[in-house]
């Protein structure tokens, strides 16, 4: 039998004995049906994907190991609600001419979350010097008393964040 038959069989077997479960786990944390077996369903894609790698991860405790996923599953789910909530508060505070076409919208909507994904794999100072500098318009030497750092080191925040924009920009060419 090839290697991957195994963890396929693996594979169905977790998803049989514990789909139904966790579906429920999160279904008592979201109380959204369809969000929890989206999330239920995107927590066993990880998990197949992980196992179709060179080095499958061994896991002695199968819940414990999908819980550690859809954790973080839903936290991403919330940070994009929050961020599209976000967004529609914008929208509605333009004047009418202004707003973008529904398009326009989904386009933009895909680019944050881009950004945000960007972002996120940023350390939390960078990520902050860089939003400051970016949105808010900080200048260097206020982002370093904000954050009691020196102006070097805000520079070097801001080098790290625009190389992440940087990769970004080129692995989606």
């Amino acid at each position: 039998m090839p290697p991957d038959a195994v963890s396929n069989q693996q594979f169905d077997a977790w998803y049989s004995t514990h789909n139904d479960w966790l579906q429920g786990w999160l279904r008592r944390r979201l109380g959204d049906h369809a969000t929890a077996a989206d999330l239920a369903h995107d927590t066993f894609l990880r998990v197949w994907v992980k196992s179709q790698s060179n080095k499958p991860p061994e896991v002695n405790e199968p819940r414990a190991y999908l819980t550690t996923i859809a954790k973080r599953l839903m936290i991403n789910y919330y940070e994009r609600q929050s961020l599209e909530r976000a967004f529609m508060v914008t929208l509605e505070q333009l004047p009418e001419p202004l707003v973008p076409s529904v398009e326009e919208q989904v386009i933009v909507l895909e680019t944050l979350h881009e950004l945000d994904v960007l972002l996120a794999e940023l350390p939390s100072r960078v990520r902050s010097a860089f939003l400051m500098s970016q949105l808010e318009g900080v200048t260097y030497e206020e982002i370093a008393a904000r954050l009691h750092v020196n102006v070097r080191t805000v520079t070097r925040y801001m080098a790290q964040g625009f190389r992440q924009c940087l990769r970004l920009m080129l692995a989606s060419d």
